[in-house]
């Protein structure tokens, strides 16, 4: 079988408490540099990630660091298993850990409570709720183990222009009390500039730019960026 470069020489740090912006046309690469950083594809190089490469770790190991890096898709409602409650859906990832009930229970409402769903939501089934509420519900999910660094890949492309407003504040104010690293996947060069402190801009699975999202924005390097940010007026 054959392997495929989705995205080739890739090179970025990011710091604690930053945000970064992967923006670009749909096939330049955006969600198979997502999947790869959380190893849910193949790839070839290092993913450096606390001191730890996350390439060379075994799946025990690898398991020990999925708290810390989390990842919320473009589509909630497919991610979302439609026989499970809200709660039992956020809970998810603490039932592996060697945690109470009752503490489990606290922990989902105040997840719930985070990303600003009221008391009362964690009876509701997927179906029940809206676009903006299922986001919220994949958001708080991820939240509940406390990872360091969250990975949103096109997470606000499904919503409407009012409810993404939302979400972009939403996700601001959490990553200022909860000190979260993003990495921001879209085409939406708007919402990239309201989120992020650089943005990184792929092509044809390469990059083609790579700066801080004040200068990308005034003074970009190539004219495929250049059509972007027109587009997006």
């Amino acid at each position: 079988q054959g392997y495929t470069n989705a995205v080739e020489n890739v090179n970025f740090e990011l710091a604690q408490g930053e945000a970064l912006g992967i923006v670009g046309e749909s096939g330049s690469g955006k969600s198979s540099l997502a999947l790869a950083l959380v190893r849910l594809i193949k790839s070839e190089g290092q993913i450096n990630f606390l001191g730890q490469d996350i390439n060379r770790l075994e799946q025990k190991a690898l398991r020990k660091i999925r708290s810390d890096l989390q990842i919320v898709f473009q589509d909630p409602f497919g991610s979302l298993n439609p026989r499970m409650t809200v709660g039992q859906i956020v809970a998810e990832g603490l039932k592996v850990k060697a945690i109470a009930d009752k503490e489990i229970k606290q922990q989902v409402e105040s997840a719930l409570i985070k990303v600003e769903l009221a008391e009362g939501f964690q009876h509701r089934y997927p179906h029940e709720l809206s676009g903006g509420q299922r986001q919220r519900v994949a958001l708080a999910r991820a939240l509940v183990v406390q990872p360091k660094l969250l990975i949103l890949d096109e997470p606000t492309s499904a919503l409407d222009r009012t409810t993404q407003k939302a979400m972009i504040q939403l996700l601001r104010r959490l990553q200022q009390t909860e000190h979260l690293s993003y990495i921001f996947i879209s085409h939406d060069l708007n919402v990239v500039k309201a989120l992020c402190h650089k943005v990184m801009v792929l092509r044809h699975a390469k990059v083609v730019e790579y700066q801080p999202t004040e200068l990308l924005f005034n003074a970009p390097k190539t004219e495929y960026t250049k059509q972007l940010i027109a587009a997006s007026c």
